[in-house]
């Protein structure tokens, strides 16, 4: 069996991996176990994220390490994050930190490490731009409330697109129509109905991640 260390910034996600990703994974004897950067949750600067990294990967290197950070609220000292903003897709903003992060995780480790043992993933913008993979859902039974969560999904190619400013990230735009949200709760409650699968359709970023993941169990 495969194990993967995925490093999280807060107990919404732990809840996440172990709740909504850990099936579908273990169905393909592949392990995966989440760890916070820091106990009080949230991303730290990258001196200290940089660190932690590496020192998960040095604590197994038969693991496999990952990461699950939201794009929004992310140190602009982390790798990439400054340089993305120039650009226009979400899927480009990505794929800069991600691949400046392992190319500066790589240039640390050394050229005698196998460098396909680690695998950033930034989410697009943050963890509730999944949760409108299916505004049906996570609007409950208010029907007025999911048709003004979908006309946010309107303006937008998909969830992950949703915008990272202080007012329109997608936990905003949430919490402006569901005044009692609370993401450790309603946010997993929504990705159990909604489900892993559609969350992949809706989502092509996140998607492209899990399907990364996935691949590990037939190396």
């Amino acid at each position: 069996m495969s194990n993967i260390k995925i490093l999280v910034e807060g107990p919404t996600e732990i809840l996440f991996v172990n709740e909504v990703l850990k099936p579908n994974f273990f169905e393909r004897e592949i392990y995966i176990k989440p760890f916070l950067f820091q106990k009080a949750g949230g991303v730290p600067k990258y001196s200290i994220s940089q660190k932690q990294i590496l020192n998960t990967i040095k604590s197994d290197r038969s693991c496999f390490c990952t990461t699950m950070v939201d794009f929004y609220g992310l140190p602009r000292d982390w790798s990439g994050k400054k340089e993305s903003q120039s650009c226009q897709n979400y899927q480009d903003k990505a794929q800069m930190v991600e691949q400046a992060l392992l190319e500066d995780i790589v240039a640390k480790m050394g050229k005698s490490w196998n460098t396909a043992q680690f695998i950033p993933y930034v989410q697009m913008h943050e963890f509730e731009a999944l949760l409108f993979s299916d505004t049906s859902i996570l609007a409950g039974s208010n029907k007025s409330v999911s048709a003004q969560l979908n006309n946010v999904l309107k303006s937008f190619s998909c969830p992950e697109e949703i915008n990272d400013n202080y007012n329109t990230c997608p936990s905003r735009r949430i919490k402006e129509h569901i005044e009692n949200y609370v993401k450790t709760v309603d946010g997993i409650i929504a990705t159990h109905k909604i489900g892993l699968e559609k969350m992949r359709r809706e989502c092509p970023h996140f998607n492209e991640w899990i399907t990364k993941l996935e691949d590990i169990g037939n190396q």
